[in-house]
């Protein structure tokens, strides 16, 4: 959504979709200008996109047109950005003098900051590679044609689905990926893709994960993204509102599964595609089945002629096509084809066999199947599916080599579906060169295919076979032994890249000891960041994989090494995955605790604090027990932070002290610096300054001694804070210059959005107000890019009392409303109490003291309860 057109399209929509909730017609301009005392001829501007809502009127009639909490935040920033690139447009016309002056005049005026906001939506290009070769297929081709491109009045339904449906290896995917490639150009907003995992021996994709995937996909950063699937699912729905977006759902389960996925937007095209029916999608959004049957015999002739004569070499470039000359004859090609029940994936790869060196053809693979298919038909159940498959999968197993047969039996242990070339030299415990010989190997013969990220993937129909080839060519013992090795791999490397990312907290993690195998580069952060984010799923997976099958250490360790990662990352379902398995299977294990602090550790950030607090203390009673005084720190500092976000301060204090003497019994500065730090925060919000002052120094001398840039420009950004409010302006804002110079150099976003708006906030103590409106607004793009909300609500709090002090009460009115939103979903009650302050004054300048005396009286209430001093 770049213009006001852009969003007015949205608000007509939900106008059109409260209509259909509520069964009733849509309401009339008039209605709705009785609803907000405004005019209706305004309304009908604001609704026609010519005249674009000023914060507070946008933000009220979004509500009352029915968006959920989701969809308000997402349209705040969105309406946000439509009026920044308006300002950009007038700042590009105004002269130099003037800019400052009229960004602050604009920001007062026009309230360019929303409530809450998610980053602008890029155009995702997610198709994988069209397959080479494609045949046939032209009937369901015209189908999905029929469907995406049927003029408006034909169509009835608010979403179209087509559901591809059919057996494993006749083709779905192919299809839905070559229609979509033709279709493209038809759907500029871009193309999104997701493999469900619906079949196979890995856990079909949750919603919830999926969503998560799919809005990764739409700009939507891991801190932005809603803790509940509902709340994904409604922002989801919300940024697609009014784009010409298609979405390939591949391998779904269930209908369940692919339904929350759906976008609610007439103008998105979804292709599902399933060996189940879907029958729930059929009946429920009116999806179109388009059932695909294996090739018929004449296309699968022609598919063989095409791959034999022009196949493509996976070891060269794409592009680049070798000729090999087939006098296969006709009838040859025929039983070829019947042999491989006429699926295209069978298709494929006996193609491969036939054209992959002298000696080889057609006329050979025969014999080789034929025979093989009468010894599988023994062994099969009969009518089984995938015997014709197999038969294949087995002829080509055999023509590997030695180390390659290896090689394939053993990536059916790995607990994903995509793996690298590490993963592979640890389970065969072979050299990098070596694995990537044999990947390659592998790759040549179509039993693997490359996936985003250095990675290779394998069909679930493979992988099982790969399964079924582990069980037996290797003992129980040696595939123990193989997945032990793939396990320190990851863990190795997962604990070597959290080095350098979080050095200073390296003796809280286990540690795995040299490594055992080949690592990738993870010594510099980049590298180390860059890994941890393209492996994560196996990471996860791994661990899951480990808790069920014997290794419940290695689930409980990747658990200790990674929680730092997802936190900052925003990885909470992968986290809640990993430490549940975690805490699962090491139940009367003296790790247990140390799972049970990182499970409460992610309640917290999802704001469940109650739930977070249980974990705390249970945790820490193991920690007790069990002596570990590192475990027993890191509880009670944890459990200070939840009590400090309850609003029980006197609790958070005691429980951040016993931490701060923990750290020093044990000799950890930099742990002792960090409850410094909280400390110093505390006592700043508890009115205390001398103490606030004297902490936070002690912790900024900490973190400049073991060298932590990041938390040192933490310590100094409170630190500034209390010097301002003490009427030190010009200190302050040296450390701030300081503090915003050193999250820039740690790469910490978060850390330099707090920064700026700290400057705006002194600059606003110091009457510079038009310089503070700059700094907070810079600020609250960082914050909202981050997904930092107590940040964001810190910041909104800021900006109305600069607005206020610039004489604009509505304005300020729209930014404390926003910041006492926020506040009361993270249960900070401190700045509750000072947006409800702000309410009161902003309510009084619009010339509603009744208001204004309420909500004054509410903050003086939560201010005593939380032993605050008022002023």
């Amino acid at each position: 959504m770049r213009t006001a057109a852009d969003l007015a399209r949205v608000l007509r929509e939900l106008r059109r979709r409260h209509a259909r909730r509520l069964g009733r017609a849509e309401p009339s301009y008039r209605e709705l200008a009785e609803a907000t005392g405004w005019s209706h001829g305004i309304i009908g501007e604001y609704l026609a996109g010519r005249v674009l809502p000023p914060t507070d009127r946008f933000d009220a009639l979004v509500r009352l047109l029915g968006a959920t909490a989701a969809e308000q935040g997402a349209l705040a920033t969105a309406r946000d950005r439509v009026e920044e690139a308006r300002r950009r447009v007038r700042r590009s016309a105004a002269k130099p003098e003037d800019g400052v002056a009229e960004s602050a005049r604009d920001g007062a005026a026009d309230g360019t900051a929303g409530e809450r906001g998610m980053p602008g939506i890029p155009i995702p290009r997610q198709l994988p590679m069209d397959v080479f070769g494609f045949t046939g297929r032209s009937r369901e081709l015209a189908t999905l044609d029929a469907l995406a491109f049927a003029p408006p009045e034909e169509s009835t339904r608010a979403v179209v689905v087509s559901a591809v449906s059919g057996t494993a290896g006749v083709g779905k995917t192919a299809l839905a990926v070559h229609w979509a490639h033709r279709a493209a150009g038809r759907f500029p907003d871009g193309q999104l893709y997701l493999d469900l995992r619906g079949y196979g021996p890995e856990p079909p994709v949750e919603p919830v994960d999926a969503l998560a995937r799919l809005l990764r996909g739409l700009g939507v950063t891991g801190p932005q993204l809603p803790a509940e699937a509902a709340d994904r699912a409604a922002l989801y729905r919300t940024l697609l509102a009014g784009r010409r977006m298609l979405v390939v759902l591949d391998n779904a389960a269930t209908a369940e599964q692919a339904r929350p996925l759906l976008p609610g937007a007439p103008s998105c095209f979804v292709i599902v595609t399933s060996r189940d029916g879907l029958a729930g999608l059929v009946a429920r959004e009116g999806a179109r089945r388009i059932g695909l049957d294996p090739l018929t015999a004449g296309e699968a002739v022609t598919l063989l002629r095409t791959l034999i004569g022009g196949r493509i070499d996976p070891a060269a470039r794409r592009d680049t096509v070798t000729r090999v000359d087939t006098a296969a004859a006709p009838p040859e090609l025929a039983e070829l084809a019947e042999r491989c029940s006429r699926l295209p994936l069978a298709l494929r790869i006996a193609a491969e066999l036939a054209s992959a060196g002298p000696g080889r053809g057609p006329a050979a693979l025969l014999a080789g199947l034929r025979d093989e298919q009468r010894r599988l038909d023994l062994l099969d159940a009969a009518g089984d599916p995938r015997t014709a498959v197999r038969s294949v999968f087995s002829w080509s197993y055999k023509s590997l080599t030695d180390m390659g047969a290896r090689a394939f039996a053993l990536v059916g242990l790995h607990p994903s579906r995509e793996f690298d070339a590490y993963a592979l030299a640890a389970l065969a415990d072979v050299g990098i060169g070596h694995a990537s010989i044999l990947i390659s190997e592998l790759a040549r013969v179509h039993l693997i295919e490359p996936a985003e990220n250095d990675a290779h993937a394998m069909h679930d129909l493979l992988r099982a076979y790969a399964a079924e080839c582990a069980e037996k060519a290797f003992s129980p013992e040696e595939r123990q032994a193989a997945l032990g090795r793939l396990f320190d791999h990851y863990l190795g490397t997962a604990a070597a890249a959290m080095d350098t990312l979080f050095p200073h907290e390296r003796r809280s993690r286990p540690d795995p000891g040299p490594p055992r195998t080949a690592r990738p580069p993870v010594e510099d952060a980049r590298n180390a960041a860059r890994w941890l984010e393209q492996r994560r799923g196996a990471l996860v997976a791994a661990g899951v994989h480990a808790a069920r099958n014997g290794s419940p250490r290695h689930c409980l360790d990747l658990s200790r090494v990674l929680w730092r990662a997802f936190e900052v990352g925003g990885h909470y379902q992968e986290a809640l995955t990993l430490h549940r398995a975690a805490a699962a299977a090491t139940a009367g294990d003296p790790g247990h605790a140390a799972a049970l602090v990182n499970l409460g550790g992610i309640h917290w950030w999802l704001g469940e604090h109650s739930v977070a607090r249980s974990y705390f203390e249970q945790g820490l009673a193991g920690h007790r027990r069990t002596g570990d005084r590192d475990g027993e720190a890191r509880a009670l500092a944890r459990l200070g932070l939840v009590h400090e976000r309850l609003g029980d301060y006197q609790t958070a204090a005691e429980h951040m002290r016993q931490a701060l003497e923990s750290y020093r019994a044990l000799g950890d500065r930099h742990g002792e610096g960090a409850q410094l730090l909280n400390l110093g925060a505390l006592s700043r919000r508890l009115g205390d300054a001398e103490q606030a002052e004297c902490g936070l120094r002690q912790a900024v001398e900490i973190f400049v001694d073991v060298g932590d840039l990041r938390l040192e420009g933490y310590a100094l950004g409170n630190l500034a804070l209390v010097l301002s409010e003490t009427g030190r302006h010009a200190e302050a804002l040296a450390h701030l210059e300081r503090s915003l110079e050193l999250c820039r150099r740690s790469g910490d976003r978060g850390g330099e959005g707090s920064a700026l708006s700290t400057i705006g906030a002194v600059h606003g103590h110091t009457g510079r107000h038009e310089s503070a409106l700059e700094y907070l607004h810079r600020g609250l793009a960082v914050s909202r890019e981050t997904g930092d909300r107590s940040l964001e609500t810190e910041t909104l709090n800021a900006l109305g009392e600069v607005l206020l002090a610039l004489d604009q009460p509505d304005s300020a009115l729209a930014r404390h409303r926003a910041a006492l939103d926020l506040a009361q979903g993270n249960g900070d009650r401190f700045e509750q109490a000072r947006a409800l302050r702000g309410l009161a004054a902003a309510l009084d300048g619009c010339g509603r003291p009744i208001e204004g005396g309420e909500h004054g009286a509410r903050a003086r209430e939560i201010r005593a309860q939380l032993g605050i001093q008022d002023d």
